[in-house]
């Protein structure tokens, strides 16, 4: 099923893909590393979200959504959309600048992204984003804006995005920390942008008004980290989330979707699967019907914001 991404012209699935986990051999999620069964070669990982993609597309997916510092993510969705002789008008894709992928391949590296959320950074990126994957990219985002960061009171950033955006790109944020719903308001301060891209999830509800205003401002509404990196699924044992998922006679995961794909506001919520196994049960969540009953259940399970993300930023890569 398509849906409008908030009031630009992009018709996207209510389910999309995100590669944060499909174009390097190190994340953040539990089990990455056994998802990926030691096959962490270039060739192999390739194949491997050649793979997902396909699934996910067989399945109605039509929004993929990569970031440069997703290390070959952006070159993998670009080979996979150039073999399977998809054009423009077959899919939409999202792109992030901001972050730059530094981990080189290693699993163990001490630093695997940097932030750099300057115009010289903007400018270099998507140049190299538009290298891989010019003729499909359709939304282009600020990768992890925050209050701290000043990036959305940079004049020469914001003067940049408006040009693009007059060129015919959809310009979008993304947003992260205890201060998502600041920097969301602050961003409908500032304008200019068609879509905000927020984690919401079960334990992570804090952002939840700010993204409604958004909806109701005509920002399109992109939803990441619905699973809180593999915390809502099965290897995260969460019991109240378990038996309400055996109750509703699914797995957690697709439970713990169907949650997000529940919210009014939410356009589009990304799945961030490893395998194709996995992709395949996050999607049942797309055809499952939740008691309002059985959700108000699980508002025990919800963090402090604060405690939510020093969880998160302690995840091992793997």
């Amino acid at each position: 099923m398509l849906t409008t991404l908030g009031n630009t012209d992009l018709a996207v699935s209510r389910m999309g893909l995100g590669l944060a986990a499909l174009g390097r051999p190190g994340y953040i999620n539990l089990g990455h590393a056994s998802d990926l069964h030691g096959r962490t070669d270039e060739e192999s990982m390739e194949l491997g979200a050649h793979s997902v993609l396909d699934a996910a597309y067989a399945e109605g997916v039509r929004y993929f959504d990569a970031a440069r510092s997703y290390g070959k993510a952006e070159k993998f969705l670009a080979t996979w959309l150039d073999n399977r002789g998809m054009g423009p008008s077959d899919v939409i894709v999202g792109s992030k600048w901001g972050y730059a992928y530094t981990a080189n391949w290693r699993v163990d590296a001490p630093v695997h992204e940097v932030k750099d959320l300057s115009v010289a950074s903007l400018r270099r990126q998507l140049v190299e984003t538009r290298d891989l994957l010019g003729p499909w990219l359709r939304l282009y985002q600020i990768h992890s804006a925050t209050l701290e960061s000043g990036v959305l009171d940079n004049r020469s950033v914001l003067e940049e995005l408006a040009r693009l955006r007059t060129g015919g790109l959809s310009i979008g944020l993304t947003v992260t920390g205890p201060e998502q719903a600041e920097t969301i308001e602050h961003a409908l301060e500032v304008g200019g942008f068609d879509s905000v891209q927020a984690t919401w999830n079960l334990l992570e509800r804090s952002a939840g008004s700010a993204l409604a205003a958004a909806r109701d401002a005509g920002v399109g509404v992109i939803v990441k980290e619905p699973l809180a990196n593999g915390r809502l699924t099965a290897r995260g044992g969460v019991a109240e989330l378990d038996g309400a998922a055996r109750r509703a006679r699914c797995t957690p995961d697709a439970f713990a979707l169907a949650a997000v794909l529940a919210q009014p506001w939410a356009d589009v919520v990304l799945s961030g699967a490893t395998t194709v196994e996995e992709f395949e049960s996050n999607v049942a969540g797309l055809e499952l019907g939740l008691d309002p009953e059985i959700l108000e259940s699980l508002d025990g399970i919800v963090e402090d914001p604060a405690s939510y993300w020093q969880t998160r930023a302690a995840l091992p890569w793997n």
